[in-house]
Parts: C-alpha cells; sequence; structure tokens
C-alpha cells in the first residue's frame, strides 16, 4: 500500500522549504541598498519606476475618456454621495462612489482604495473613511478594486479576488496588482478632471490590500502629492512563507528592489501599522524600510514629507488611523495644522444598497469581471498562436525557459544513501541550490526496461498503489519523488498562512524572488533523471506525473531534459481559463506569468520531440474533455508538433 511507503527524511526535520526561501529573502533584503547621492538616485527612481511598470503590467491612459456616469446620490449633512461608474481599460468600467463636500471648492481630492473586504467599497472600515474626508473638506472617491465589491464574477454576490481567480490573470500576461494600479491611475485622472478638485491636491489611502494599493500608486503616479498606506507597509522579505495577497505580488520584486525603493519613490507618505497584527505587516517590519527610505526623503531636503504612525491595535482602517490620516493629509495637501492626529465629527454608515452604482443583479455589460476578462484576452492570444504557420522550436524552448523563470540549472552536489527500507532504497538528493529531494529507489528487473519517474501534487504517500504495483510487474525501475511543498517536503507555513488554496504561499514566494514553483519542479525531476542516467546508466526515462508535477515533466522534456517520454495524468491540455467553479481543481503552482503569451501546451508538447500521453485530459477548471472537443485539441496538438519540425506525437486516454 501506498501509505506504507517509507519515509527518507528523519522525523522532525525543519521546514526545509521555508528556511530555503526565508533565508534567500533575507540575502536580498542585504542587497537592494538605495542611492546616497542625488545623481545616483535620479537614475536609480526613473529605472525602477520603469521595472516596476513592466513587471506588474500597468497601463496609463490619460488620452481614453473616462465616461463618468451617474446613477445616483445621497444628501447627507454637509457632503453629497455620487454612485457612479467611469472608464479604467478601453470599454471597461471601474465602479465607485464620490464623497463631495457642500461648497464650491476646489477641495483636494483623495482616492480611497479598499482591501480584502468581502463587499469592496462598502465595507464600514472603508466607508468611514470616505465619510471623514467629506466631512473635513477632501472629496474621497472610493473605487472598488479590480474583482471585488461590485466588480465580483456575479454581481451583488461578494468573493475573494485573489487566489488562483486574480493569478489566472498572470497566465495572459496580466497581474491583479497591474489591473489595480491602472485602475487607481484612472481615479487620479477622474478626480483631476472635476472642476470642484484641486488637481495640485492629490492624496491617496487604503488599508490591507488597498493601503498596498495607496503605496504603489503613490509610486508611480507624481501627481499624489500625499499617502496614508494603513497596515500594508512591511518588507518584501516579510511576505516571502508568510501572509500575502496575490494583489500584493510584484511579480520578480525581490530581484531588484525592495519595499523602501517603493516608498522613496513617492512625494509624501506616511504608513501607519499596528501592533496586534500579521508577521509580515508588524511595525518592526514597516520600520525597516520606513527607515531606509527616510534616508533617501532627507538627501532631497524632504525628510518633513515622510512619517510614520504605529498604533497598539489589529489589522484594519480604525478610528486612530483615520484621525492620524486627516493630520497628515492636512498639512501635506492643505497647508494647515502640524501633521499630527485630528479629532472627527460624526458621521452615520449608509447601507449598501444606497450606494451601489447598479441594482443587484442589473451591473452594467462595461463592468468586467476577472473571469470574463481572462477568458476574453486568453481567446485573443490563443487565436494568435495557433493561427501561427510555423515555430522555431530552439527559440520556443528558449522563450519557454524565461517563462518558467529557469535562469541556471543546478547541479547535484550529493546523493545522500540511507538504509533500504520495504524494499525502496531511499535517498536525498543534495542540490546546488540549497534542496533536499527525497526520493525511493527500485532498481528494473532488466536495465533495458529502464524507469518510471513517479511524482504527484500529493507527494509520493497519494501515488496510487495499483500504479506503483502495474509498474512492478512489467519490471520496470520505479523512483518516487516529492517535489517541493509536497510529500515530506510540505511546508508548515503553508497551513500558517495560506487559507485560500493549495500551494497559496509557496508560489507567491516564488514569483517574489525571481522563480516559479513549476520552474522549481522543472528543475527538480531534471536533477532526478540526471541522478538515474549517471548512477544506474538508465537507458529511459519515463516521467509520470498527475496534475501540474505532470506539466512539470512536460516542461522538463521540452526544454530538454533527458526524458524519453511523458505521462501526465488529469492535465490540462490549455492554459485557456473557462469557468470560475472549480477554479482551485489546480492549485497555485500551475500559473505562470505570460504562458499564453507564450505559446499553450500544445507547443510544449512539441517541443520534446519525444511521446507524451495525457490521460484523463482536463480544462484549466478540472472539467472532463472528451467528444468532438477532444478530437479539436487532438488535431491541434498534431499540427503544433508538425509546426515545429518535432517527432514523436501526442496520445489521449483514460487512467
Amino acid at each position: 500500500m501506498a501509505d506504507s511507503l517509507p519515509s527518507v527524511l528523519p522525523k522532525n526535520h525543519a521546514d526545509l522549504v521555508e528556511s530555503r526561501l526565508r533565508n534567500q529573502a533575507i540575502l536580498k533584503f542585504g542587497t537592494h541598498q538605495l542611492p546616497d547621492n542625488l545623481k545616483d538616485w535620479e537614475k536609480y527612481r526613473d529605472r525602477l519606476r520603469a521595472q516596476i511598470i513592466d513587471k506588474a503590467g500597468v497601463v496609463f491612459n490619460p488620452k481614453l475618456p473616462l465616461n463618468m456616469k451617474e446613477t445616483g446620490s445621497l444628501q447627507l449633512k454637509g457632503y453629497t454621495i455620487r454612485n457612479i461608474s467611469f472608464q479604467t481599460l478601453p470599454g471597461m468600467y471601474a465602479t465607485a462612489n464620490l464623497y463631495i463636500p457642500d461648497g464650491k471648492g476646489p477641495f483636494p481630492g483623495i482616492v480611497l482604495m479598499a482591501g480584502h473586504s468581502t463587499n469592496g467599497r462598502f465595507y464600514n472600515n472603508y466607508q468611514s473613511v470616505g465619510h471623514t474626508l467629506a466631512l473635513n473638506g477632501y472629496v474621497a472617491l472610493a473605487v472598488d478594486p479590480w474583482g471585488a465589491g461590485e466588480r465580483t464574477t456575479s454581481h451583488g454576490i461578494s468573493e475573494y479576488h485573489g487566489a488562483s481567480l486574480g493569478a489566472s490573470l498572470m497566465n495572459i500576461g496580466e497581474s491583479l496588482m497591474g489591473m489595480q494600479i491602472s485602475d487607481n491611475i484612472r481615479a487620479v485622472d477622474l478626480l483631476s478632471t472635476l472642476p470642484f478638485v484641486d488637481p495640485a491636491k492629490i492624496g491617496a489611502t487604503g488599508a490591507s490590500g488597498g493601503g498596498n494599493q495607496t503605496m504603489w500608486l503613490a509610486a508611480l503616479d507624481g501627481r499624489v502629492k500625499a499617502a496614508v498606506p494603513v497596515v500594508s507597509v512591511g518588507t518584501f522579505e516579510s511576505y516571502v512563507m508568510r501572509s500575502n495577497c496575490i494583489c500584493e505580488l510584484l511579480i520578480d520584486g525581490l530581484t531588484f528592489t525592495e519595499e523602501a525603493g517603493v516608498l522613496a519613490l513617492s512625494r509624501a507618505i506616511m504608513p501607519s501599522n499596528h501592533i496586534r497584527d500579521a508577521p509580515s505587516f508588524l511595525p518592526k517590519e514597516m520600520l525597516r524600510s520606513y527607515e531606509n527610505a527616510k534616508d533617501v526623503f532627507a538627501m532631497l531636503g524632504a525628510g518633513h514629507k515622510i512619517s510614520n504612525r504605529v498604533f497598539d491595535l489589529t489589522h484594519g482602517y480604525h478610528t486612530e488611523d483615520r484621525k492620524a490620516m486627516l493630520g497628515w493629509f492636512d498639512l501635506q495637501l492643505k497647508g494647515t495644522g502640524t501633521g499630527e492626529a485630528k479629532e472627527e465629527q460624526a458621521f452615520e454608515l449608509i447601507p449598501e444598497e444606497k450606494l451601489m452604482t447598479f441594482t443587484k443583479g442589473q451591473r452594467d455589460h462595461g463592468v468586467m469581471t476577472t473571469a470574463a476578462y481572462c477568458r476574453l484576452r486568453g481567446a485573443d492570444l490563443r487565436s494568435a498562436y495557433i493561427g501561427k504557420d510555423a515555430f522555431d522550436a530552439g527559440l520556443k524552448r528558449n522563450e519557454l525557459l524565461n517563462v518558467l523563470r529557469i535562469n541556471e540549472l543546478p547541479e547535484l552536489k550529493k546523493a545522500h544513501r540511507y538504509v533500504s527500507q520495504g524494499g525502496w532504497d531511499r535517498f536525498a538528493l543534495e542540490t546546488s541550490d540549497g534542496k533536499l529531494i527525497p526520493i525511493l529507489h527500485l532498481a528494473p528487473v532488466n536495465p533495458s526496461l529502464g524507469y518510471m519517474l513517479v511524482s504527484n501534487t500529493g507527494g509520493k504517500q497519494s501515488i496510487s498503489p495499483e500504479l506503483i504495483e502495474g509498474f512492478k510487474k512489467k519490471g520496470q525501475g520505479i523512483v518516487l519523488v516529492d517535489l517541493s511543498g509536497t510529500g515530506e517536503l510540505f511546508s508548515r507555513a503553508e497551513i500558517a498562512n495560506n487559507k485560500s488554496m493549495v500551494l497559496h504561499t509557496l508560489s507567491r514566494s516564488e514569483l517574489w524572488l525571481g522563480k516559479t514553483l513549476l520552474g522549481e519542479w522543472v528543475k527538480e525531476l531534471g536533477i532526478v533523471t540526471d541522478f538515474l542516467r549517471s548512477t544506474y546508466k538508465a537507458q529511459s526515462v519515463i516521467i509520470d506525473g498527475n496534475k501540474e508535477s505532470g506539466l512539470a515533466g512536460l516542461f522538463l522534456a521540452a526544454t530538454g531534459g533527458n526524458v524519453s517520454s511523458v505521462t501526465m495524468r488529469d492535465a490540462p491540455v490549455s492554459y485557456l481559463f473557462d469557468g470560475r467553479e472549480n477554479i482551485d481543481f489546480f492549485s497555485m503552482a500551475i500559473h505562470l506569468p505570460g504562458f499564453l503569451n507564450w505559446g499553450d501546451v500544445s507547443l510544449a508538447a512539441a517541443l520534446g520531440g519525444k511521446p507524451v500521453r495525457i490521460l484523463s485530459p482536463v480544462t484549466m477548471s478540472g472539467e472532463k474533455i472528451g467528444g468532438i472537443k477532444l478530437q479539436e485539441y487532438a488535431a491541434e496538438f498534431a499540427r503544433i508538433r508538425k509546426l515545429s519540425k518535432q517527432p514523436g506525437e501526442t496520445s489521449f486516454g483514460d487512467q
């Protein structure tokens, strides 16, 4: 039985995955130092902004008509709330509320960004900020984050905009962070055009994910003169293997900067953090970034433009934060006060239905959801890919390595062999990139029969006993491997910091460090295959994996790995987004930035030039594919292989 498979690593071993990635993040923090002179700072500043825009996929659309539409308003004592939508990308609209003080103005304008509330901008904490800003002479534009509030898959039904849903944007070359920043830049565009707003006095604030958006907006849009990010600023180092949403992920971020650099790009900023918060956002982490950014502000003669507040509070945008925010904005945008906290005026919260831009279930089609956008953009990319009449195999292999973030190949440092148990040879393969890969080995009856290298996203204990017995009966050699984050390499930090989906924390952490989890699995499978070839003179190595581990085997073959053939079980035949339901069929590991911009699974199958079997093929939401649809995919796989001028074939079947 599979549950009787022996372990390789000792009991009670440390969290190898967490310690390795945390150490890498710590080293990265140490390498990212900010310039200490004006000339170098100006070069660094311009380069850093360009890198952030590129990696996040931020879009500036200053000439795009805003087409603001008002669907309702509410007059309160001293101010009005307008329910609006406005165009952020061509044909795509955001939902929002404008909180407008009575009087002619012009007033300072504030972009108010919501975090991970289940109801977006309507959440009491965020709504409270809008009310208090208007009562203190500010126009507040409260915007629903991409995929939240009135921008969820089904209008009026709350959902979390991150996890696999938000990560699906990466497959089409976008990012949830980039979509949000682009929206918020358009919010600044809107405020700047309103006759009752002073365009020279624009600020930004938000909490949690909204505080994160605040920091990025202030860094990239020079029109934002002051920012107050609440319970959001930490260090990029602290996000690795700890709490962080995919909307707060800057892909490859730690390869070129730390959070201090982003803070230093702003015109004026005051982070507010809480003592009783998650480790990623504790005041001690904020202060590490703050102190480094403060040196840049001082060098620029703007030491008075950066400050911070720390409160003994839990996560959220609380009364103390709002008072501090008002005092800071008064000083930075109005030139009044000392910057210290200012008392609030009383206000009443408004029922959600009165603040909605659209009646529940009657949302305008221009409000694009993540699911709809991924389907639409993915279909366009697939159409362009299918329409090509040739592929340069060498070029596409190199491009795939870039998509996988495989910049260098590790080497086997040492194969640690332990006492055999249950008929299995036990090895831990130590690699040059600091990993231990546990494997179980069973030699073939005859060397000519070769090896089956088997992996499973649930670890080797999840491999079907019947599958193992079938290989044994054929006399084939068998190697069972636990890939990073699975089996004996499961990270306890994944449980502590992930409430949404499998391998969320690990996959996101790899992306912070300029890698992908699938790319790491490709490298690990490569180490094992090379070990079998060199140590056991394996005449053939067939990789057999389920779900994403099957994809890792396919990508190893596609990028030149020493693989004889690949069998994939319950694996996707395309990265095309097909539906919101059952979106967590695959783990977070499956998402690859720009994969559909590169090609699709059929191209990866072709590039290896080896036989590929796909058993029980599925869509990205795990829907079984058969009949005419499967015939269409089979024809696609054959055609793409022919256009790539590669031998072999891809076959499809049942388990």
